[in-house]
Protein backbone atom coordinates (compact mmCIF):
# COMPACT_ATOMS: atom_id res chain seq x y z
CA UNK A 1 0.00 0.00 0.00
CA UNK A 2 1.67 3.18 -1.14
CA UNK A 3 1.54 6.37 0.67
CA UNK A 4 -1.10 8.97 0.73
CA UNK A 5 -0.77 12.41 0.30
CA UNK A 6 -3.78 13.21 2.57
CA UNK A 7 -4.80 15.96 5.69
CA UNK A 8 -5.59 14.63 8.89
CA UNK A 9 -8.97 13.95 9.98
CA UNK A 10 -11.01 13.92 13.02
CA UNK A 11 -10.95 10.52 14.21
CA UNK A 12 -8.61 8.82 16.26
CA UNK A 13 -8.55 4.98 15.94
CA UNK A 14 -6.22 1.66 17.35
CA UNK A 15 -4.97 -1.08 16.22
CA UNK A 16 -5.00 -4.48 17.62
CA UNK A 17 -1.74 -5.99 17.84
CA UNK A 18 2.36 -5.63 17.01
CA UNK A 19 1.73 -5.46 13.73
CA UNK A 20 -0.58 -3.63 11.27
CA UNK A 21 -3.34 -5.97 9.44
CA UNK A 22 -4.13 -4.65 5.94
CA UNK A 23 -7.33 -4.20 7.16
CA UNK A 24 -6.00 -1.26 9.14
CA UNK A 25 -3.77 -0.14 7.19
CA UNK A 26 -6.49 0.71 4.58
CA UNK A 27 -8.49 2.38 8.09
CA UNK A 28 -5.54 4.20 8.79
CA UNK A 29 -5.79 5.52 5.24
CA UNK A 30 -9.31 6.64 5.41
CA UNK A 31 -9.86 10.60 4.56
CA UNK A 32 -11.96 10.95 8.26
CA UNK A 33 -8.77 9.52 10.08
CA UNK A 34 -6.36 11.46 11.73
CA UNK A 35 -4.62 9.34 14.77
CA UNK A 36 -3.82 6.38 16.37
CA UNK A 37 -3.73 5.27 19.86
CA UNK A 38 -1.40 2.45 20.89
CA UNK A 39 -2.17 0.38 23.74
CA UNK A 40 -0.21 -2.24 26.13
CA UNK A 41 -0.88 -5.35 23.29
CA UNK A 42 0.74 -3.11 20.58
CA UNK A 43 4.02 -2.99 22.22
CA UNK A 44 6.31 -5.62 22.66
CA UNK A 45 10.02 -4.51 22.87
CA UNK A 46 11.20 -1.01 21.75
CA UNK A 47 12.30 -2.50 18.32
CA UNK A 48 9.00 -3.88 17.24
CA UNK A 49 7.25 -0.09 18.62
CA UNK A 50 9.87 2.15 16.54
CA UNK A 51 9.01 0.05 13.44
CA UNK A 52 5.44 -0.18 13.95
CA UNK A 53 5.07 3.94 14.55
CA UNK A 54 7.42 3.64 11.30
CA UNK A 55 4.41 1.98 9.13
CA UNK A 56 2.51 4.27 10.86
CA UNK A 57 3.95 7.29 9.60
CA UNK A 58 4.88 6.12 6.31
CA UNK A 59 1.27 5.39 5.34
CA UNK A 60 0.36 8.53 4.79
CA UNK A 61 1.77 12.41 4.39
CA UNK A 62 1.59 14.10 6.51
CA UNK A 63 1.83 11.27 9.02
CA UNK A 64 -0.90 10.59 11.55
CA UNK A 65 -0.82 11.93 14.86
CA UNK A 66 0.85 8.61 17.43
CA UNK A 67 -0.65 8.83 20.82
CA UNK A 68 -0.81 6.78 24.22
CA UNK A 69 -2.06 6.96 27.22
CA UNK A 70 1.35 6.88 29.35
CA UNK A 71 0.84 8.74 32.39
CA UNK A 72 2.74 6.87 35.37
CA UNK A 73 1.83 4.34 37.39
CA UNK A 74 -0.70 2.36 36.79
CA UNK A 75 -1.52 3.46 33.56
CA UNK A 76 1.64 3.39 32.16
CA UNK A 77 1.39 1.23 28.30
CA UNK A 78 4.79 0.23 27.92
CA UNK A 79 6.54 -1.14 30.96
CA UNK A 80 9.35 -3.73 29.52
CA UNK A 81 12.81 -3.19 27.31
CA UNK A 82 14.33 -0.11 29.16
CA UNK A 83 10.96 2.03 29.09
CA UNK A 84 11.52 3.14 32.89
CA UNK A 85 8.52 2.69 35.55
CA UNK A 86 7.21 6.12 36.12
CA UNK A 87 5.80 7.24 39.27
CA UNK A 88 1.91 7.43 40.25
CA UNK A 89 1.22 11.80 40.02
CA UNK A 90 0.24 11.44 43.36
CA UNK A 91 3.78 9.84 44.83
CA UNK A 92 4.77 13.66 43.02
CA UNK A 93 1.84 15.28 45.35
CA UNK A 94 3.12 13.47 48.48
CA UNK A 95 6.57 14.64 47.54
CA UNK A 96 5.42 18.10 47.32
CA UNK A 97 4.12 18.04 50.81
CA UNK A 98 7.50 17.33 52.31
CA UNK A 99 9.56 19.04 50.15
CA UNK A 100 7.59 21.32 47.24
CA UNK A 101 10.74 22.84 45.62
CA UNK A 102 12.31 19.37 45.31
CA UNK A 103 8.59 18.30 43.76
CA UNK A 104 8.68 20.56 41.77
CA UNK A 105 12.35 19.49 40.17
CA UNK A 106 11.47 16.04 39.95
CA UNK A 107 7.92 16.30 38.45
CA UNK A 108 9.77 18.35 35.14
CA UNK A 109 12.57 15.00 35.34
CA UNK A 110 9.57 12.77 35.02
CA UNK A 111 8.07 14.40 32.51
CA UNK A 112 11.33 14.81 30.47
CA UNK A 113 11.96 11.14 30.67
CA UNK A 114 8.69 10.31 29.77
CA UNK A 115 8.08 12.32 26.42
CA UNK A 116 11.80 11.24 25.74
CA UNK A 117 11.39 7.95 25.65
CA UNK A 118 8.18 7.79 23.79
CA UNK A 119 9.50 9.83 20.82
CA UNK A 120 13.15 8.01 20.65
CA UNK A 121 10.47 5.05 19.76
CA UNK A 122 8.45 7.59 17.01
CA UNK A 123 5.34 8.17 19.47
CA UNK A 124 4.13 11.75 19.23
CA UNK A 125 2.11 12.86 22.42
CA UNK A 126 0.98 11.28 25.55
CA UNK A 127 -2.63 12.12 26.89
CA UNK A 128 -1.00 13.39 29.88
CA UNK A 129 -1.17 15.40 32.93
CA UNK A 130 -4.30 14.36 34.75
CA UNK A 131 -5.63 17.96 36.40
CA UNK A 132 -8.23 15.83 38.04
CA UNK A 133 -8.24 16.91 41.82
CA UNK A 134 -8.41 13.98 44.12
CA UNK A 135 -11.49 13.87 46.49
CA UNK A 136 -10.44 10.70 47.46
CA UNK A 137 -14.16 9.01 45.76
CA UNK A 138 -12.52 8.19 42.03
CA UNK A 139 -10.94 4.81 41.59
CA UNK A 140 -10.62 5.52 38.35
CA UNK A 141 -8.62 8.78 38.66
CA UNK A 142 -7.33 7.42 42.30
CA UNK A 143 -3.48 7.69 42.17
CA UNK A 144 -3.49 9.23 39.13
CA UNK A 145 -4.09 12.53 40.37
CA UNK A 146 -1.54 14.80 41.64
CA UNK A 147 -3.18 16.62 44.77
CA UNK A 148 -6.69 17.52 46.31
CA UNK A 149 -5.28 20.86 46.44
CA UNK A 150 -5.91 22.59 42.24
CA UNK A 151 -2.86 24.75 43.17
CA UNK A 152 -0.80 21.86 43.92
CA UNK A 153 -1.92 20.20 40.72
CA UNK A 154 -1.08 23.59 39.13
CA UNK A 155 2.25 23.98 39.79
CA UNK A 156 3.50 20.11 39.30
CA UNK A 157 1.64 19.89 36.11
CA UNK A 158 3.34 22.98 34.60
CA UNK A 159 6.71 21.18 36.25
CA UNK A 160 6.00 17.96 34.15
CA UNK A 161 4.79 19.35 31.08
CA UNK A 162 8.06 21.91 30.86
CA UNK A 163 9.77 18.48 31.24
CA UNK A 164 7.43 17.28 28.35
CA UNK A 165 8.58 20.20 26.08
CA UNK A 166 12.26 19.85 26.74
CA UNK A 167 11.92 16.37 24.89
CA UNK A 168 9.84 18.22 22.42
CA UNK A 169 6.22 16.81 23.07
CA UNK A 170 2.73 18.54 23.84
CA UNK A 171 0.73 18.00 26.55
CA UNK A 172 -2.70 17.40 26.93
CA UNK A 173 -4.84 18.02 30.02
CA UNK A 174 -7.59 15.65 31.34
CA UNK A 175 -10.42 15.31 32.04
CA UNK A 176 -11.67 18.85 31.84
CA UNK A 177 -13.54 20.15 33.68
CA UNK A 178 -13.06 17.54 36.43
CA UNK A 179 -13.50 13.44 36.90
CA UNK A 180 -12.44 13.10 40.66
CA UNK A 181 -15.42 13.97 42.43
CA UNK A 182 -17.86 11.31 41.12
CA UNK A 183 -17.53 7.86 41.87
CA UNK A 184 -18.48 5.98 38.74
CA UNK A 185 -16.09 5.35 36.21
CA UNK A 186 -16.96 6.76 32.83
CA UNK A 187 -15.19 3.37 31.32
CA UNK A 188 -18.55 0.95 32.22
CA UNK A 189 -21.19 3.98 33.67
CA UNK A 190 -22.73 7.33 33.17
CA UNK A 191 -21.19 9.52 36.41
CA UNK A 192 -23.00 12.70 37.30
CA UNK A 193 -21.68 14.81 39.36
CA UNK A 194 -24.27 17.50 41.38
CA UNK A 195 -22.01 20.42 42.21
CA UNK A 196 -22.77 23.63 40.90
CA UNK A 197 -21.27 25.67 37.97
CA UNK A 198 -19.20 28.35 40.83
CA UNK A 199 -18.00 25.18 42.47
CA UNK A 200 -16.37 23.78 39.63
CA UNK A 201 -14.86 26.46 38.42
CA UNK A 202 -13.51 27.41 42.09
CA UNK A 203 -11.89 24.00 42.58
CA UNK A 204 -11.40 21.73 39.28
CA UNK A 205 -10.93 24.42 36.98
CA UNK A 206 -8.10 26.02 38.28
CA UNK A 207 -5.42 24.10 36.78
CA UNK A 208 -6.86 25.12 33.27
CA UNK A 209 -7.37 28.39 34.60
CA UNK A 210 -3.92 28.98 34.61
CA UNK A 211 -2.17 26.37 31.93
CA UNK A 212 -4.51 26.31 28.87
CA UNK A 213 -3.24 29.69 28.03
CA UNK A 214 0.28 28.62 27.07
CA UNK A 215 1.29 25.29 27.83
CA UNK A 216 -2.08 22.82 27.00
CA UNK A 217 -1.39 21.94 23.42
CA UNK A 218 -4.29 20.14 23.86
CA UNK A 219 -7.25 19.10 26.35
CA UNK A 220 -9.43 16.26 26.84
CA UNK A 221 -13.16 16.61 28.36
CA UNK A 222 -15.24 14.32 30.32
CA UNK A 223 -17.81 11.88 29.97
CA UNK A 224 -19.19 13.63 33.20
CA UNK A 225 -22.63 15.01 33.18
CA UNK A 226 -23.07 18.09 35.16
CA UNK A 227 -26.51 18.61 35.44
CA UNK A 228 -26.69 22.07 37.31
CA UNK A 229 -24.47 23.27 33.75
CA UNK A 230 -25.88 21.11 31.21
CA UNK A 231 -27.67 17.83 30.80
CA UNK A 232 -24.90 16.60 28.48
CA UNK A 233 -21.80 15.21 29.46
CA UNK A 234 -18.55 18.01 28.80
CA UNK A 235 -17.58 16.49 25.94
CA UNK A 236 -20.44 16.68 24.17
CA UNK A 237 -21.95 20.33 25.57
CA UNK A 238 -21.27 23.13 23.74
CA UNK A 239 -21.37 25.21 27.31
CA UNK A 240 -18.91 23.67 28.40
CA UNK A 241 -16.13 23.30 25.58
CA UNK A 242 -17.66 26.87 23.70
CA UNK A 243 -18.74 29.06 26.97
CA UNK A 244 -15.86 28.21 29.35
CA UNK A 245 -13.42 26.36 27.81
CA UNK A 246 -12.81 28.42 24.75
CA UNK A 247 -14.49 32.27 25.75
CA UNK A 248 -14.28 32.06 29.24
CA UNK A 249 -10.78 30.23 29.64
CA UNK A 250 -9.41 31.72 25.86
CA UNK A 251 -8.35 28.41 25.40
CA UNK A 252 -7.29 27.52 21.68
CA UNK A 253 -5.40 24.68 21.73
CA UNK A 254 -6.87 21.05 21.10
CA UNK A 255 -9.92 19.48 22.04
CA UNK A 256 -10.03 15.77 21.95
CA UNK A 257 -13.02 13.91 22.86
CA UNK A 258 -12.56 10.82 25.58
CA UNK A 259 -13.30 7.61 24.33
CA UNK A 260 -16.96 7.28 22.32
CA UNK A 261 -17.01 3.38 22.89
CA UNK A 262 -16.78 4.30 26.89
CA UNK A 263 -20.33 3.76 28.32
CA UNK A 264 -20.44 7.67 29.97
CA UNK A 265 -20.17 8.20 26.12
CA UNK A 266 -23.49 6.09 25.37
CA UNK A 267 -25.65 9.32 26.15
CA UNK A 268 -25.27 10.69 22.58
CA UNK A 269 -26.43 7.72 20.97
CA UNK A 270 -24.95 5.37 18.72
CA UNK A 271 -21.50 5.80 17.22
CA UNK A 272 -22.17 8.05 14.25
CA UNK A 273 -24.43 10.09 16.74
CA UNK A 274 -21.73 10.35 19.45
CA UNK A 275 -19.14 11.62 17.27
CA UNK A 276 -21.82 14.02 15.45
CA UNK A 277 -22.26 15.34 18.99
CA UNK A 278 -18.83 15.93 20.50
CA UNK A 279 -17.59 17.86 16.97
CA UNK A 280 -20.63 19.98 17.04
CA UNK A 281 -20.38 20.86 20.80
CA UNK A 282 -16.48 21.71 19.70
CA UNK A 283 -14.23 18.84 19.73
CA UNK A 284 -11.32 18.95 17.00
CA UNK A 285 -10.96 14.92 17.32
CA UNK A 286 -12.82 12.08 18.12
CA UNK A 287 -11.43 8.93 19.38
CA UNK A 288 -12.70 5.34 19.02
CA UNK A 289 -10.96 2.67 21.10
CA UNK A 290 -11.20 -1.51 21.52
CA UNK A 291 -13.68 -2.09 18.79
CA UNK A 292 -12.80 -2.00 15.24
CA UNK A 293 -16.25 -2.62 14.32
CA UNK A 294 -17.86 0.64 15.72
CA UNK A 295 -14.85 2.24 13.98
CA UNK A 296 -15.47 0.88 10.57
CA UNK A 297 -19.30 2.06 11.47
CA UNK A 298 -18.28 5.74 12.17
CA UNK A 299 -15.96 5.93 9.25
CA UNK A 300 -18.70 4.87 7.13
CA UNK A 301 -21.30 7.07 8.29
CA UNK A 302 -20.00 10.17 9.45
CA UNK A 303 -21.21 12.85 7.41
CA UNK A 304 -18.17 15.87 8.33
CA UNK A 305 -16.60 18.77 6.66
CA UNK A 306 -13.30 19.64 9.16
CA UNK A 307 -12.31 22.58 10.08
CA UNK A 308 -9.20 24.22 8.87
CA UNK A 309 -8.16 25.70 12.19
CA UNK A 310 -8.81 21.57 13.44
CA UNK A 311 -6.65 20.22 10.93
CA UNK A 312 -4.04 23.13 11.86
CA UNK A 313 -4.52 22.20 15.88
CA UNK A 314 -4.20 19.05 16.05
CA UNK A 315 -1.22 18.98 13.07
CA UNK A 316 0.77 21.13 15.37
CA UNK A 317 0.87 18.61 18.15
CA UNK A 318 3.16 16.68 15.75
CA UNK A 319 6.65 17.50 17.54
CA UNK A 320 9.03 19.73 15.14
CA UNK A 321 12.36 19.22 17.19
CA UNK A 322 14.94 16.56 17.00
CA UNK A 323 14.20 13.80 18.61
CA UNK A 324 16.72 11.71 20.31
CA UNK A 325 17.34 7.70 19.62
CA UNK A 326 17.42 5.49 22.48
CA UNK A 327 21.02 5.07 22.74
CA UNK A 328 21.52 9.19 22.25
CA UNK A 329 19.36 9.34 24.72
CA UNK A 330 21.12 7.14 27.49
CA UNK A 331 23.90 9.01 27.19
CA UNK A 332 22.16 12.96 27.26
CA UNK A 333 23.00 14.52 30.34
CA UNK A 334 19.57 15.91 31.60
CA UNK A 335 18.10 12.24 30.95
CA UNK A 336 21.18 10.90 33.32
CA UNK A 337 20.51 13.15 35.88
CA UNK A 338 16.52 12.90 35.53
CA UNK A 339 16.96 9.45 36.06
CA UNK A 340 19.07 10.16 38.99
CA UNK A 341 16.23 11.81 40.36
CA UNK A 342 13.95 10.10 39.63
CA UNK A 343 15.26 6.72 41.39
CA UNK A 344 16.25 9.10 44.14
CA UNK A 345 12.46 9.52 45.44
CA UNK A 346 11.15 6.35 43.50
CA UNK A 347 13.45 3.19 43.40
CA UNK A 348 10.19 1.39 42.98
CA UNK A 349 7.39 1.00 40.62
CA UNK A 350 4.74 2.76 41.78
CA UNK A 351 1.20 1.67 42.06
Amino acid sequence: MTSLNLPLGPVMVDIQGGTLTDAERARLQHPLVGGVILFSRNFTDRAQLTALCAEINALRSPGLLITVDHEGGRVQRFQSDGFTHLPAMRALGKLFEENPEEAVTVAQAVGFILAAELRACGVDLSFTPVLDLDYGVSEVIGSRSFHRDPDIVTRLAESLIHGLEKAGMAACGKHFPGHGAVSVDSHVGVPVDDRYLNEILDEDVVPYRWLSGTLLSAVMPAHVIYPEVDHQPAGFSPHWLQRVLRRSLAYNGVIFSDDLSMEGASVAGGIVQRAQAALGAGCDMVLVCNDPDRADQLLAGLNYQMPELSRQRIQALKPNAFSMSWEELQDDEYYRYAQELRSRHFSTPAA
